[in-house]
């Protein structure tokens, strides 16, 4: 039981204040836990944190510190022990300093040629030689279980030695050969560097040989203004020099000369001045040409019978009225060559490309091989083609309907066959 007064019959009850006085109560006790509570925390971690702080301020004991070395040092010192046991003859000192050192030495050396394996060599090539390892080994074992080894010391046992002389003489004879051999081999491959290093030097030599006769033969019918100004004279010079040239150079270098010669018109036949022999121009910026009755500046006449000029590019090259008996003219570029009133008796133009190449004058049916004493007759063409007979025309390429009709009709029987397309309806004029 209270003393209070019934709050709802007392006319002092204000229902504020008592709720102002109740906030306030529970506000005393919240501050009063918090002191309890803090004091039990001071009084709980206080000694604790004494007694650390007192244990840190205690001075502290030194641990000894254990000595510790190195591979190299122990490798060092273990060599010092083999030479302390070689030189007072302690076996045992000896052998422990060997054994220590080979151990830690092998651990360092499988580390390095570990690191050098993985560093240098891919994984498909270190698989390759663990497989050829292992094959060797195999191979190895399998001869030793199947007893080709003891055969092979059977056979040694029963060997008389004697009858031939000590091993010392089997190798040193067999190192002999072996010399010899390796001696061959310098010597061989001497020879092929000094081969090629002389081919080229030629090929060098021959080059500046070809410029001095351009040169030359320049300055020969050129005066001094750069007009074409040939005497008889000049040219039987020209042409000397021209031969003497063609006789000591190889096929490259004679297609190099020929090409240079119908490119400086010095192989075409010119109209000349009757009375001076001067070559006239033919009012467009050029020589004008006279096929019946020009003089050439150089006639090659029979430089280039049985020449080696296959494989070459002659394109363009005016070679008319050449001796080329016997010349080879495998596989060679001939477009736009002209070949007209040639001579190629038993010439080879297989594979040749003969696109547009000139080999007579005038249609193909009215035209005709020239002969010793026949006038070339340019319209019709009769005595303007090329000599043919017994020539090699196999695979020719790019032949036309005109030359093959010539060359059927003046090839003769046995090269017929030969010809692409062959040659059937056209006649034989040759007769033989």
């Amino acid at each position: 039981m209270t003393d209070r007064p019934d709050s709802l019959s007392s006319p002092d009850y204000n229902p504020a204040e008592e709720l102002i006085n109740t906030d306030n109560n529970h506000n005393e006790i919240n501050r009063d836990a918090e002191l309890v509570i803090n004091r039990s925390n001071i009084s709980s971690t206080t000694p604790q944190s004494v007694t650390n702080k007192s244990i840190n301020k205690l001075p502290s004991k030194k641990k000894p510190r254990r000595l510790q070395l190195t591979q190299s040092q122990v490798i060092l010192l273990a060599l010092v022990a083999v030479g302390l046991g070689l030189w007072f003859d302690l076996a045992w000192l000896g052998i422990s300093g060997a054994v220590v050192s080979l151990l830690f030495s092998l651990e360092i050396v499988l580390g390095s040629v570990k690191d050098w394996i993985l560093k240098f060599l891919t994984p498909q090539e270190r698989r390759n030689i663990f497989g050829f390892l292992g094959f060797l080994i195999a191979i190895a074992a399998l001869l030793k279980y199947i007893g080709v080894y003891n055969i092979i010391s059977g056979w040694l046992n029963q060997f008389k030695y004697d009858e031939f002389g000590s091993w010392a003489d089997w190798v040193g004879a067999l190192g002999q050969i072996s010399i010899a051999i390796l001696a061959v081999y310098v010597a061989w491959a001497q020879y092929v560097i000094s081969k090629d290093l002389t081919i080229q030097q030629n090929r060098i030599t021959q080059q500046q040989t070809i410029d001095a006769y351009f040169q030359g033969i320049s300055d020969l019918t050129l005066n001094e203004e750069g007009l074409l100004e040939d005497w008889p004279q000049e040219r039987a010079i020209a042409e000397g020099r021209t031969a003497a040239i063609l006789s000591s150079v190889d096929k490259t270098g004679k297609a190099k000369i020929i090409r240079f010669l119908s490119q400086s018109r010095l192989l075409t036949p010119l109209q000349r001045d009757s009375r001076l022999g001067r070559p006239m121009l033919d009012g467009s910026g050029g020589y004008a040409e006279d096929r019946p009755y020009g003089t050439r500046v150089i006639d090659l006449g029979v430089m280039l019978a049985g020449a080696d000029l296959s494989d070459q590019d002659l394109r363009w090259t005016d070679m008319s009225e050449a001796n080329l008996v016997r010349t080879n003219l495998y596989r060679s570029d001939l477009v736009k060559a002209n070949l007209a009133r040639t001579i190629l008796y038993e010439g080879n133009l297989g594979d040749a490309d003969l696109k547009s190449t000139k080999l007579f004058y005038g249609l193909p049916k009215t035209a005709t091989p020239r002969t010793r004493k026949g006038i070339p007759n340019y319209e019709t063409g009769e005595n303007t083609g090329v000599v043919i007979e017994r020539a090699n025309f196999s695979g020719v390429k790019r032949l036309s309907d005109e030359q093959r009709y010539y060359l059927c009709a003046w090839c003769g029987e046995k090269g017929r066959d030969r010809i692409p397309g062959g040659c059937e309806g056209i006649p034989n004029k040759l007769g033989r």
